[in-house]
């Protein structure tokens, strides 16, 4: 893939905006982080270029003014909420990142519980969380928020919160995921901090949707379906247009607070510091795009992704009609279709020649090889040793995993671990590979070549399991499936 984004100056403009941002406010400034402040895969795949890390990286380098505070939602922690692309709770992913931050370098200052009622659950993890030496503090449910600005805006609102001790001057707030709290966390502690003489602002850090783009550009519609199930839809800021006369690009929700923001600020300080909610962003992501064309087809390969994983979870029950009707939409305005990823059509062609499930792999070069179902390999497992093969210069007659060598394994799987699939997967094809490579050179060639397949595009014609998809996940392969189940049956 063709590089259309220019990752260093990323990091070098946007950590001197946010530098410029603080000496604004003078005192403290409070950044609240949207989307995922490391592991960014979906910029990284709409802008290619983009590393997933670039925001950390961009934090690093404020390391010594930074720290962060985590925000989690009491009724996430109540209800186990999962995070789908970590397959794991909102309180788990708070320990995670908290780790994640640490190893990293970064000060962690503390834990905030939102919208606290007395949950018990949220109870026994803020009592977790101390027995970590990790500070925890708890802010409550207020009457009448977003709207009753006189009662959020004094001691009964935002000054029944606990007040968040920070020591740095650049405090970022971040959360497992959407709807935590941390624009209320970030306000609420503008209104202690003024009670207090401090003089703190506010600023919010989101990279999609890309302000100083068109409204549909693909990129930006990217965004949308990558929160189809938030219903956020990507509008023009009106307040910045009246203000300035010029056409920025935000999205729903915080054209919608604004006036309420505006409000909080005059309250809290008489003013408001922001004539618009573009002004409040932090964001140079749409200055470092350098081939604006690679960005859109990437994106426009993103929509389709998200299409196949919406039509993905309608089958397996976890998603909504509204949320693919939405995605398809979407693929109507950036007039594209399923057409536009070759690996779809590769895939189901073989798949209705042979009757059986099949994977199609598009690599670097854009030659497609493909992998059929048969007694010794799943349908994905055969792509991924064919691609191999293709990328070492191997021919395609020579076996790399010895049929002698697969049948023990399947024995080992049927008749001792009770599995009722004798066919290898690809992360037991994987580990057969790596110890054929100890002995046999073609084996040791295709090994090699696992780290060009990063950002290469595959299908499969029905779903895989988990175990199949976190490896291609792993390996940097951009996946999509057909929504059918391999086998019909009540229970999968």
């Amino acid at each position: 893939m063709k590089t259309g984004f220019d990752n260093q100056k990323y990091l070098t403009t946007q950590s001197e905006h946010i530098r410029r941002r603080i000496s604004q406010f003078g005192d403290k400034l409070y950044l609240e982080f949207g989307g995922k402040l490391f592991d960014d895969y979906h910029a990284s795949r709409v802008l290619p270029g983009f590393a997933p890390d670039s925001k950390l990286q961009m934090l690093l380098q404020l390391a010594d003014q930074a720290e962060i505070v985590v925000v989690i939602n009491a009724a996430d922690i109540e209800k186990n909420k999962v995070r789908h692309d970590l397959g794991i709770t909102y309180d788990l992913d708070v320990l995670r990142l908290i780790q994640e931050f640490r190893d990293k370098g970064l000060y962690v200052g503390s834990v905030v519980i939102t919208r606290y009622s007395g949950q018990t659950a949220a109870d026994i993890f803020k009592a977790k969380l101390e027995n970590l030496g990790i500070r925890v503090y708890r802010h409550y449910p207020i009457d009448g928020y977003p709207n009753n600005i006189s009662h959020i805006v004094s001691d009964e609102g935002y000054g029944k919160n606990d007040y968040i001790e920070t020591t740095k001057p650049l405090v970022i707030i971040t959360a497992p995921g959407p709807g935590s709290g941390k624009m209320a966390t970030c306000l609420s502690q503008l209104y202690h901090e003024n009670k207090r003489g401090i003089k703190a602002g506010y600023a919010k850090f989101e990279t999609f949707p890309i302000w100083n783009i068109p409204l549909k550009h693909p990129v930006n519609l990217a965004y949308e379906a990558a929160t189809a199930d938030l219903n956020d839809v990507n509008m023009i800021d009106p307040f910045h247009l009246e203000a300035y006369g010029i056409t920025t690009v935000n999205y729903n929700r915080d054209v919608e607070i604004y006036p309420v923001l505006t409000a909080m600020f005059e309250g809290i300080y008489g003013y408001c510091p922001y004539k618009s909610p573009t002004d409040m962003g932090v964001n140079m992501a749409g200055s470092c795009i350098v081939d604006d064309e690679a960005c859109q087809e990437a994106s426009r390969q993103e929509i389709i992704r998200r299409y196949f994983q919406a039509l993905n979870r309608l089958a397996q029950d976890t998603g909504n009609k509204d949320e693919l009707y939405k995605i398809e939409l979407l693929m109507k305005q950036a007039k594209i279709t399923t057409a536009l990823r070759p690996v779809v059509a590769a895939a189901n062609e073989l798949a209705e020649k042979n009757h059986s499930p099949a994977a199609a792999l598009e690599l670097p070069g854009g030659q497609i090889v493909t992998g059929k179902t048969s007694a010794l390999l799943g349908a994905s497992a055969a792509a991924l040793l064919n691609a191999v093969k293709v990328l070492g210069g191997i021919a395609d007659e020579v076996h790399l995993i010895s049929p002698a060598f697969i049948e023990p394994i399947q024995g080992l799987k049927t008749r001792y671990l009770g599995s009722r699939n004798p066919r290898l997967h690809t992360d037991e094809v994987l580990i057969a590979l790596s110890m054929c490579a100890a002995t046999d050179q073609n084996a040791r060639i295709a090994l090699d070549q696992l780290p060009k397949l990063r950002g290469c595009q595959v299908h499969t014609s029905v779903m895989l399991s988990s175990v199949d998809i976190n490896v291609f996940k792993k390996l940097g392969l951009e996946l999509t499936s057909d929504p059918l189940y391999e086998i019909k049956k009540l229970y999968h």
